[in-house]
């Protein structure tokens, strides 16, 4: 009975000791986005630089439209923005086309996802090939000088670019749900991506808003159709020595949806997605790490295994109960005090978030929401568990 509960010790205060570390890695990365960065580049022969934008669509006829309008003034007279329109049954191309950019339709129902699409892109382009590919997506407002500023970047450095990319709540949302989704996007896309690159570590690449020198994205196998594939390729960029370096000042936003089902389609595909790249890349890291004697690689895998939000609190929450009753029943505080330091590391760094990036979108009355915000999510973990997604799927658009 004694050796079970030292077992039973042992294993608590182990499994406290991962997430503290997890823990104080997420706020060593808050304080870091306290820091200004530089995002200085080169512009000397920007005008002669040429640049492909490509846009996969699938089934984009609501939203592609206002996306084009703002894309085809950044362009130069060399460069070129093509539309994928990805097994599309609606207007896409057709919307696209009237606006005078170059169409290109792809229809295989076997192979679907956005890395396929992308692959596509690349594939029709390689002819007549680029210094720089700029990736957006069909449903994202790109702010002024945003293309301009990742290509400076992504010539400069010869590495994979990430711009600031939020997704905000619809306008006529007053959801609390929409306000803390929209916080922890802002604490994810800007936040931690703003403090991996203080700390002068690869960033995550998010999907939208990213800019690749030719010889680089080429070099890349795009097609598949992993649940996030943009994570994916950033791991893979890191690996072979193109580890992707964050602009902050290139801004990149789209909409959260509004309607239930979809926001919970795109949140279970997002952190499915994850679970699954920490399962397959962690290893695959470590190995990296060693073999190519890298200190990057070893804090990338930190980095990765910082779980969404809401699932940390959930796990902290389990740890915590666990280890006050195994306390209370064997008078052995040492794993509770550890589970309660890293619970304190966890609200210094959403404070530091909130205070810093998010005071004026989440008011701190809506702060307060973030519990039921997570017993929402928890249906989506326990899907992991059981059925985990396997295959992409578009996230629905609003018909508004």
């Amino acid at each position: 009975m004694k050796i079970d509960l030292i077992a039973i010790n042992a294993a608590l205060s182990l499994s406290g000791l991962i997430l503290f570390v997890i823990c104080l890695f997420f706020l060593i990365e808050c304080i870091a986005s306290l820091f200004e960065t530089t995002d200085a580049a080169d512009k000397d022969n920007w005008q002669d630089t040429k640049v492909t934008v490509l846009v996969p669509a699938h089934n984009e006829e609501l939203l592609i439209g206002s996306t084009l309008e703002k894309l085809i003034p950044a362009l130069k007279k060399q460069d070129r923005l093509v539309v994928v329109a990805d097994n599309c049954n609606d207007a896409t191309a057709e919307i696209a086309r009237s606006m005078g950019v170059t169409v290109i339709e792809r229809h295989d129902l076997e192979r679907k996802g956005k890395g396929y699409a992308l692959d596509y892109g690349l594939q029709f382009i390689e002819s007549d090939p680029p210094d720089v590919v700029v990736i957006i997506d069909a449903d994202c407002t790109v702010y002024e000088d945003a293309i301009a500023q990742l290509t400076q970047r992504a010539i400069a450095l010869m590495r994979p670019i990430q711009a600031t990319y939020l997704m905000i709540r619809p306008k006529n949302s007053h959801s609390s749900k929409d306000f803390v989704s929209q916080f922890s996007i802002i604490v994810k896309n800007l936040v931690r991506t703003r403090g991996t690159a203080r700390l002068g570590l690869p960033c995550s690449l998010l999907g939208t808003g990213m800019a690749f020198p030719w010889s680089v994205i080429r070099a890349c196998d795009l097609a598949n159709d992993h649940l996030v594939e943009d994570l994916k390729l950033g791991l893979d960029l890191t690996i072979a020595g193109y580890p992707p370096v964050f602009c902050q000042q290139a801004k990149v936003t789209g909409y959260l949806p509004q309607e239930s089902q979809a926001a919970k389609s795109q949140r279970t595909r997002w952190e499915h997605g994850h679970f699954q790249n920490m399962q397959t890349y962690v290893p695959i890291l470590l190995k990296e790490a060693v073999k190519q004697k890298r200190f990057d690689l070893l804090l990338s895998i930190l980095h990765l295994c910082i779980p969404p939000l809401a699932l940390l609190v959930v796990i902290w929450l389990a740890l915590m109960t666990v280890s006050l009753l195994f306390a209370i029943f064997t008078t052995s505080w040492i794993p509770a005090a550890i589970v309660a330091i890293a619970g304190f590391c966890f609200l210094m760094a959403i404070l530091i978030a909130w205070a810093k990036f998010a005071r004026q979108d989440l008011p701190i009355h809506e702060l307060l929401t973030i519990p039921f915000y997570v017993f929402w999510k928890i249906p989506v973990y326990l899907q992991f568990l059981v059925k985990p997604q396997s295959g992409w799927i578009r996230t629905e658009r609003d018909k508004i």
